[in-house]
């Protein structure tokens, strides 16, 4: 079920040429998130009322290849992903909105924000270093970052992973989920349904295809012209806050590559680190992660100063 019932509604919105499905829930200021793998619009589902009811519309959005959101043959790079975002945020009919990203979300957060300014009033980011940290990491921290995203080095196969994560109705989704969670959230019921709902939403079809494509090209633009090029873009610091949490546990994203963001977070940038959390925070411990993003949206919503 790729729509669970909740106090949301759910939308189709054109944006950088493609369709996108959306979640909203609440009104006032904007402030869109951006899921991670191997999850949906549906990992939001704690934060898309709580930040409603901290007055706030929230818009939890398919990512390109995922859910309900189109699925083409291309468009899986950082430039075109952040494209869909800020042609999102325009439909959405507001001039800037508050992003909020985990894992491949919060890469595209950082992205946005150094390819679209303007459009982000402020960015934080879960269980997502900055990219250039993570391009960093996997040169120099050969014994920590490049073991822990070994994982993604069988992405890179043609239609082999595609097939691994549909197999046995995406039971290889609940053994990722189980790998890269804390221990504190494996035995809830709450990660029961979490890792039911990813399964079912793995199986559509196009999303494995879509899911991979996000790290081949993650992958191949390394040793690319067009990766040096992206590195000179994003390498621009954010004028907004940025607040970066990261859990303690992490088991594929360091925290030593999420300190090392530093360098490239802009001035106004905070990082908490989560004890006993892996690599979903937001669904781990939602109580702190709600009272964490509502108190940075509220001190961060005076926007860019230039």
């Amino acid at each position: 079920m790729v729509r669970p019932p909740g106090p949301w509604a759910h939308r189709e919105i054109s944006a950088n040429g493609i369709r996108l499905h959306v979640a909203e829930c609440g009104e006032g200021p904007l402030v869109v998130l951006l899921h991670g793998f191997p999850e949906f619009w549906w990992s939001w589902r704690h934060q898309l009322t709580a930040l409603a009811d901290h007055g706030y519309r929230t818009v939890a959005v398919d990512l390109r290849g995922y859910g309900e959101s189109d699925k083409p043959p291309r468009g899986y790079d950082l430039w075109t992903l952040a494209g869909d975002v800020a042609g999102l945020i325009r439909a959405l009919g507001e001039p800037r909105a508050h992003v909020v990203g985990h894992d491949w979300g919060g890469l595209i957060g950082w992205t946005l924000t150094a390819l679209h300014p303007r459009l982000v009033r402020s960015l934080a980011v879960l269980a997502a270093p900055h990219p250039l940290a993570v391009r960093s990491a996997l040169l120099h921290d050969p014994r920590g970052q490049l073991v822990a995203s070994s994982y993604a080095v069988g992405f890179q196969l043609p239609r082999w992973p595609e097939r691994s994560l549909r197999a046995h109705d995406g039971a290889r989704i609940e053994t990722i989920m189980r790998d890269w969670a804390g221990p504190g959230w494996i035995d809830s019921d709450d990660f029961a349904a979490a890792v039911e709902h990813n399964r079912q939403a793995i199986q559509l079809p196009g999303v494995a295809y879509g899911a991979m494509e996000y790290y081949r090209w993650a992958f191949r633009s390394q040793v690319r012209i067009e990766g040096r090029r992206f590195a000179a873009a994003v390498a621009r610091p954010p004028e907004v806050s940025v607040l970066q949490i990261h859990g303690a546990d992490d088991p594929c994203l360091l925290v030593r590559t999420a300190e090392a963001s530093r360098r490239w977070a802009g001035p106004d940038h905070r990082l908490e680190v989560l004890p006993g959390v892996g690599h979903f925070p937001h669904q781990e411990n939602p109580l702190v992660v709600d009272q964490l993003l509502a108190a940075f949206l509220k001190s961060g919503s005076a926007g860019p100063t230039a």
